[in-house]
């Protein structure tokens, strides 16, 4: 049986009408636990719903409400809460009907110290695996689902062609790309298509933590270590045992952690902080990184012998701007996505806005583009389709925009054509902000609502909704 530690100090509810049962029971248990005792069930029904407990020892033989009783109650209030009945010799048979009642165990009068110290013990070590094991279960439905990478470009063949080498191995991995390509995706792909899948996926981004909890995140810590820290908790080594940990941002690690990394790293062991215990763990490393990490080597910012024990497979992942033909294959994916996603009907993105959105240079990437589609549906209505007009105006009018956008005769885009576009995507701003009121709509842009007729007609906008 895998034996896990138990924290010290767990609170446990002593339920007794016995004063000398309940002296007894507290005298064993007070050494390694926090014991509270109570004389009925009422004061038991009524404590356990303003304090938390992690085991009740709960007398069967009470006069005013009967511990069955109490024991319904506790699990129609929470039925985490594991009951261990007290009872006499001669009603040991009452005692283990009341097991399938939803008791965990039975102890019987008179008490032997041993016996109640390690029925206690075995019930908490069965309370904590399950928090642990439903924790697991919950990460791997969130991360286990399908991998979508949607790409046709040779620079992205090249990096399925690396993850589908690497997969089958536990080497370390460095994922290094602009933010918004994709590396957590790309990581994850790794994990599916390796061994490890029905393990946990778990990733963690170094910069959203404060560097004085990197440490109790990863490895995880005793109760009573630090302030605050009121259980012991398990890090995301433990929750990714077998499995693939991320470490994502791995550039913003504080150099004094840097060593405590590459020591996990070397010896696949650690200590929880407050403890003494150590772990043993297989877990493969996936770093992700928007920085050029080797520069940071050399520089002395980060310590070159872990960036070598990161970098075993090095991954670049390319920006959106040089993944050609990717932009239209992803705008289009994108769009059928949010359709069904918020149950609408854009028809689809003309040539006119798909050659706008070609020649952005997208510098939010993937990222960026998956923003503005679902943006455009939201804001579009059904039937109608994501016109050059549609685009936002920094999108629109972006200085790579306007350069590469070919006009009428294959030139870079005039004047003329410049403030068409303008007008007719400032004039419809103006027209959705005031909900389509064509004098309100007037009014905001300070010119004569006739002005804004003439003006609607001659670019071709009606009112779509």
């Amino acid at each position: 049986m895998t034996v896990i530690d138990v924290p010290k100090k767990a609170r446990l509810l002593i339920v007794d009408d016995e004063a000398g049962a309940r002296e007894s029971l507290e005298a064993i248990l007070e050494d390694d636990y926090l014991v509270v005792c109570v004389e009925d069930g009422h004061k038991a029904l009524a404590v356990i719903q303003k304090e938390e407990f992690d085991l009740v020892l709960l007398d069967i033989s009470m006069p005013k409400i009967s511990g069955i009783k109490v024991l319904e109650q506790i699990k129609i209030y929470d039925k985490s809460i594991d009951v261990i009945i007290v009872s006499a010799i001669d009603r040991a048979l009452e005692a283990t009907a009341a097991i399938q009642k939803g008791a965990y165990d039975y102890i019987t009068k008179p008490f032997d110290p041993d016996t109640i110290l390690a029925r206690v013990d075995r019930a908490l070590q069965k309370r904590y695996l399950e928090q642990e094991v439903s924790f697991l279960r919950s990460e791997m439905a969130q991360h286990s689902k399908h991998t979508q990478i949607v790409s046709q470009s040779k620079q992205m063949q090249d990096v399925f062609l690396t993850i589908n080498k690497v997969a089958s191995t536990s080497s370390s991995v460095l994922i290094t790309g602009e933010s918004g390509t994709g590396k957590e995706l790309i990581a994850r792909a790794i994990h599916n298509a390796s061994e490890r899948v029905q393990k946990p996926f778990v990733a963690l981004n170094c910069a959203s933590i404060p560097s004085e909890l990197i440490e109790s995140e990863l490895f995880g810590h005793e109760k009573g270590a630090f302030t605050g820290a009121n259980h012991r908790t398990p890090g995301k080594f433990e929750f990714a045992n077998g499995g693939t940990l991320l470490l994502d941002e791995i550039s913003s690690l504080k150099s004094e952690f840097q060593a405590q990394l590459l020591r996990v790293l070397q010896e696949r062991e650690f200590t929880r902080v407050g403890g003494h215990r150590v772990i043993k763990v297989d877990v493969r490393i996936i770093a992700a990184t928007n920085t050029k990490l080797e520069d940071m080597a050399r520089e002395g910012t980060f310590r070159e012998d872990l960036f070598f024990r990161l970098n075993v497979i090095p991954i670049n992942v390319p920006p959106l701007r040089h993944r050609g033909g990717d932009v239209p294959l992803l705008a289009h994916y994108f769009l059928a996505k949010f359709n069904r996603k918020l149950n609408k009907n854009i028809k689809v993105i003309t040539p006119k806005a798909m050659a706008i959105l070609e020649t952005y240079p997208w510098p939010g990437n993937i990222r960026e583009l998956e923003n503005l589609i679902e943006r455009m549906v939201v804001l579009g209505s059904d039937n109608t389709r994501i016109d050059q007009g549609d685009l936002p105006s920094d999108v629109l009018f972006h200085k790579e925009t306007l350069h590469n956008l070919p006009g009428p005769e294959g030139n870079n885009i005039g004047l003329l054509q410049a403030r068409h576009s303008f007008e007719l995507n400032y004039i419809k701003q103006a027209l959705r902000k005031c909900n389509w009121n064509q004098t309100e709509a007037a009014r905001l842009l300070k010119i004569h609502r006739n002005t804004l007729i003439q003006k609607m007609k001659a670019l071709n906008i009606r009112h779509r909704d």
